[in-house]
């Protein structure tokens, strides 16, 4: 695989999502989670998607339940929580694995393409965000405690690219 168009997911609803359809923008893909601490980004990344969705950036949240069970619902309770609780209208795919064997191959690859800190290719925690460019490329990794205003200037310079 040499983009992330080259993916394809299940959204939320359960239904096939060719990435390749985001060609030409700027995505922000996170592994999301219902019940941790880092769970009010999920507003900061609504406000990402409001501010700069008509520039062209598309944020795309990916449920994971590998990080201290803290998204044990169903695909269905998860959409409901996120829009009830933060407004969300990105899309929220399908949950995931995001680490070992069941790792979803976009994971695999964004982690390989953009490993952590000291080359560590794993995901430690859920809200580990990557910033992808327009061309389908990583542009960056940023850690779970990274708030999402603190990305705007990244993604100016994403979109202006």
């Amino acid at each position: 695989m040499s983009s992330v168009y080259d993916f394809e997911a299940l959204s939320i609803d359960g239904l096939p999502v060719s990435l390749d359809q985001f060609r030409g923008k700027a995505l922000l893909i996170v592994n999301t989670a219902s019940a941790c601490g880092f769970t009010p980004q999920f507003g900061g990344l609504e406000k990402l998607h409001q501010t700069y969705g008509a520039r062209g950036l598309v944020v795309l949240g990916f449920p994971c339940n590998q990080f201290g069970s803290q998204d044990a619902g169903t695909n269905a309770e998860i959409a409901v929580f996120c829009e009830r609780n933060f407004g969300v209208t990105f899309p929220m795919m399908e949950k995931i694995e995001v680490n070992g064997d069941g790792a979803h191959p976009l994971y695999r690859w964004l982690s390989a393409e953009a490993p952590g800190l000291l080359g560590s290719k794993a995901i430690k925690w859920n809200f580990t965000k990557f910033l992808v460019g327009k061309d389908g490329q990583v542009l960056k990794r940023y850690a779970p405690q990274d708030a999402p205003e603190k990305l705007s200037g990244d993604i100016e310079a994403a979109l202006a690219a």
